[in-house]
């Protein structure tokens, strides 16, 4: 059976998709409070992201330094074909759930 993720965990995933492979964590949590409205703490996005590399989902690599960043570099996430699998499984879930129920203007089959 395909793990369902948790609702953070397939917002950042979500996210990650549509920023593409050069994503790091502050552009994911921009996108998340952009589409949806939510503020999670940037830390709560670097937890998520860490517990989905080592599901093996994304992966990550870190950038060349910047004068801007006071010479730090920036971490990247890539989503990898489990993610994908993944983000998926729990769209699907979250669908036949909610397919036909009344709450969301649809008449019960």
């Amino acid at each position: 059976m395909d793990t369902i993720l948790g609702e953070l965990e397939l917002l950042v995933l979500l996210a990650l998709a549509r920023l593409g492979d050069e994503a790091y964590g502050v552009a994911i949590y921009d996108e998340i409070e952009r589409r949806t409205g939510r503020r999670p703490s940037l830390g709560t996005i670097y937890k998520a992201l860490s517990r989905l590399e080592g599901k093996g989902h994304v992966s990550s690599r870190f950038g060349e330094p910047t004068p801007v960043r006071g010479g730090r570099r920036k971490r990247h996430y890539r989503l990898l074909a489990p993610g994908r699998k993944a983000i998926r499984a729990s769209v699907g879930a979250i669908r036949g759930l909610a397919d036909g129920l009344e709450v969301l203007g649809e008449a019960r089959p």
